[in-house]
C-alpha cells in the first residue's frame, strides 16, 4: 500500500522525527533535505590542523570538564565585551549545552517547573521538559513584531512561566527577534526570578546583511546563552559547542556536568582552537553565508511559483512552507514523498500540532543537490494528491 493511500496507517513516531527521516535516507539513500546538516566540506584548513592535531599533540585523553584552555581563550576574546562575572563552558554542541542548563534548572525546582518557547519550536524546547516531567507551553511568533509585549506579558504570568527557549534565528522558521524584544525578554526574567536561554547556533547565517543581536553584557544569573561551531563550520558531528553564563551557577553546573557529559571531544577542540586563529576562520562563514542566502532565495522563488507559502526568514539553514491547498498533513506529505522520489523533509507537525500543514526544508546544501530535492518536492505535489 501507499502513502498517498488515505487508508494506509500513518505508522507512530515516538522518537525524533528528524531522525526517523534524516536515518531513513542514511540507510536506503535519497535527498536528504530533512536534518540539520550540512552537505559542505569543512574548511580545509581546519582540516588539516585536525590531521596535524592528531598526530602532533598529545590530545587523545579527557579535555578539561569546562573545556580547553586555548579554545576557551578563544572565545574569551570573542566574548571581551561580557562582564567579569560571566563564565564560558564548551560542551558536546549547542544540544548538550542546552540539555545541561536545563538539567541544572530542573534540579533547583523539580516538577513545579514550567517551560515555554515560541512556536514553531525546536526538537528540545518541547521534549526536555517532557523527559522532566514538567509543563510547557508555546506562544506563536507574530512574523511582525515577534510578539506583543502586553499580551506576552500576561501569558507569561498566567502560566507561571520559569525558562523561555528562545532561537534567533529559529529552528524551524528562521526568525530572528530585535534587540527590544530580546532586552524585554530579559527584563521579564529578571523581575520575577525566571531564566532565558538564547540558543543562537545560526547567529552567523544571517540573511539581511545585518548581524543579529545577543545581549552578551546582559548576562545575569537568569540569562544563559548557547552557542555552537557545528553549523558555521560545516562540522555537526564533531559535537563541540559552548555556553555562557553568571559565576553563580558555575559550581552545580560543572559537578552535574561530570556526570552526565564530562568533556567535548579533545581533538576537535584543540582543531577549532588554533583554527581561529586564522583568517579563514572569518573567510569561510562569510562564503557560507553567501552560499546559504542565494539558496534561500532560489529555494523560495521555485517554491511560491508552485503553490507553496513560505514566509521570510531571516537567517538559518531551513525554508518553512506552508503545503498547498490540497495538502492537509505533513506526516502522510513527508512519507509519500520520500516513497516516491527519495527527498526527505521534515513534517511541520513535528513541531507543533498547528504546523500540519508546513514542511521544514533545509537548504545548507550544494546547489545541484538543493535543485534535484526542490525539482522532486515540486513535481510531487502537483501531480500527486491524498485524497
Amino acid at each position: 500500500m501507499s502513502y498517498l493511500d488515505k487508508n494506509t496507517p500513518l505508522p507512530v513516531i515516538t522518537g525524533s522525527m528528524i531522525s526517523y527521516f534524516s536515518n531513513m535516507i542514511k540507510l536506503k539513500g535519497g535527498v536528504n533535505l530533512a536534518q540539520g546538516i550540512p552537505g559542505f566540506r569543512p574548511p580545509e584548513k581546519l582540516l588539516e590542523i585536525f590531521a596535524d592535531v592528531i598526530s602532533r599533540t598529545n590530545v587523545h585523553q579527557y579535555a578539561p570538564g569546562c573545556g580547553n584552555h586555548l579554545l576557551l581563550q578563544q572565545l574569551d576574546k570573542k566574548y571581551a565585551q561580557r562582564a567579569d562575572t560571566t563564565k564560558i563552558f564548551i560542551t558536546s554542541g549547542a544540544t548538550e549545552a542546552v540539555s545541561l542548563i536545563y538539567t541544572y534548572l530542573q534540579s533547583i525546582h523539580g516538577k513545579d517547573f514550567t517551560a515555554m518557547s515560541f512556536s514553531p519550536a525546536y526538537e528540545s524546547y518541547s521534549n526536555l521538559p517532557r523527559i522532566f516531567g514538567n509543563k510547557y507551553c508555546t506562544y506563536k511568533v507574530n512574523p511582525n513584531n515577534y510578539f506583543d509585549n502586553d499580551d506576552f506579558r500576561k501569558f507569561f504570568i498566567s502560566n507561571k512561566i520559569n525558562l523561555i527557549f528562545i532561537a534567533s534565528p529559529g529552528n524551524p522558521y528562521g526568525k530572528t527577534i530585535s534587540r527590544e524584544k530580546l532586552n524585554y525578554l530579559i527584563d521579564l526574567c529578571e523581575e520575577f526570578g525566571s531564566y532565558l536561554i538564547i540558543d543562537s547556533v545560526y547567529s552567523e547565517l544571517y540573511f539581511n546583511g545585518e548581524r543579529p543581536y545577543y545581549p552578551i553584557d546582559r548576562i545575569s544569573p537568569n540569562v544563559f546563552y548557547a552557542n555552537s561551531f557545528s553549523k558555521k563550520y560545516s562540522i555537526t558531528g564533531w559535537r563541540v559547542g559552548y555556553f555562557l553564563f553568571h559565576e553563580k551557577h558555575f559550581s552545580q553546573i560543572s559537578f552535574i556536568h561530570d556526570y552526565i557529559g564530562l568533556s567535548s571531544a579533545a581533538p576537535q577542540q584543540q582543531a577549532i582552537a588554533e583554527f581561529l586563529d586564522l583568517p579563514e576562520s572569518e573567510t569561510c562563514i562569510n562564503e557560507l553565508r553567501n552560499t546559504i542566502i542565494e539558496n534561500y532565495d532560489f529555494a523560495n522563488q521555485r517554491l511560491a511559483k508552485a503553490g507553496f507559502e513560505c514566509p521570510q526568514n531571516d537567517g538559518g539553514y531551513f525554508v518553512w512552507a506552508k503545503l498547498p491547498e490540497k495538502w492537509n498533513d505533513s506526516l502522510r506529505f513527508g512519507l509519500a514523498l520520500y516513497e516516491n522520489t527519495q527527498t526527505g523533509v521534515i513534517p511541520g507537525v513535528h513541531f507543533g500540532k498547528e504546523w500540519n500543514r508546513y514542511i521544514r526544508i533545509n537548504i545548507a546544501q550544494p546547489k545541484e543537490v538543493l535543485t534535484q530535492g526542490i525539482d522532486n518536492l515540486i513535481r510531487f505535489a502537483e501531480e500527486f494528491e491524498t485524497y
